[in-house]
């Protein structure tokens, strides 16, 4: 069977894959080529990331194609039940990068509690001549310990986030349409480990008592947090969004940062990707990624292989 792995697969699950049989192609076609290249080539398996998007076009003109297999966890650049209607297998990665996008969450929220971000805009400018009156402007840092997060969507990611944030001395609250409760495991050094349950509550209570919100949640029709319920809010609240653009309103955003009911925000998926606007870019309240949750070294290993055990199983079936 033939492999195209268009946006990319780790050495290891490109390794694992060739080791069982599968002649494996890394080679980016552009999205007009895509189906023409699927057919010239006989492609059996297509995988893809956040960048190709898979329709029903595609999914109607290549008879050969019978598996789609997204590394990540959101499929929404994919007409899933559409191709599962057609007999396509289509499979993502949802444990693979779990991990990284929650450290991610903290990497832009222990910079905001800081003003990080800020500082280090100015310092490379400005350190030199005005030393002590950037001191001066960055010295009102807030610490998270004793702080309270409120986790959106509590799935693998928002799970992950939950630990880290636990570790920290933070509180957690969640809230999820789907989960009553969980039951999050702390490990620690010599297999020692402790078990907390955390039950989930809705949106509208969530928001009212978070020093800090994080999203973890799917695409969706309409946005989740708007001006409605950013009003709800604490003053001063953070916000963090790396699920997906569209879950957070981002001029509801702007708004509510220039009124300083939000203190900082933290993106890392917009509206209009690949190309964000320019407000959001230029708002120095506002820490910024270029949707790079799930970009680590281990995230990558962990998808490439994940996507290759379940095309192998598939394979087998």
């Amino acid at each position: 069977m033939k492999v195209l792995a268009n946006d990319g697969i780790s050495k290891s699950g490109e390794r694992k894959l060739t080791e069982a049989g599968f002649e494996v192609i890394i080679k980016k076609v552009s999205q007009e080529q895509l189906k023409d290249y699927i057919n010239d080539n006989g492609i059996n398996v297509l995988l893809v990331r956040s960048a190709t998007k898979v329709r029903k076009d595609i999914i109607d003109n290549c008879p050969s194609l019978k598996m789609i297999g997204r590394g990540g966890v959101g499929m929404d650049n994919i007409d899933v039940e559409y191709a599962r209607e057609k007999g396509l297998k289509v499979f993502n990665t949802p444990a693979a990068s779990s991990s990284s996008v929650a450290e991610l969450v903290f990497a832009h929220l222990f910079g905001g509690a800081r003003q990080l971000y800020h500082s280090n805009r100015n310092m490379p400018l400005e350190g030199e001549s005005r030393f002590k009156e950037l001191k001066k402007s960055y010295a009102g840092g807030t610490e998270l310990r004793g702080k309270t997060i409120g986790i959106i969507g509590f799935g693998r990611i928002g799970r992950e986030v939950a630990k880290i944030a636990l570790g920290i001395g933070m509180k957690v609250i969640a809230s999820d349409d789907h989960v009553g409760e969980a039951e999050i495991e702390l490990e620690f050094y010599n297999h020692q480990s402790i078990k907390i349950p955390i039950k989930t509550e809705p949106v509208s209570e969530l928001i009212k008592h978070a020093d800090f919100i994080s999203l973890h949640v799917p695409a969706q029709n309409k946005p989740i947090i708007g001006a409605a319920e950013i009003e709800k809010m604490k003053d001063g609240v953070g916000i963090i969004n790396t699920a997906r653009g569209g879950v957070l309103d981002e001029n509801a955003l702007l708004d509510a940062i220039e009124a300083e009911k939000v203190s900082f925000a933290a993106l890392d998926v917009y509206e209009n990707e690949p190309t964000p606007a320019i407000r959001l870019l230029m708002n120095e309240s506002i820490s910024l990624s270029p949707h790079i949750g799930a970009a680590t070294t281990e995230a990558q290993e962990r998808i490439g292989i994940e996507l290759a055990d379940q095309i192998i199983a598939h394979a087998g079936k």
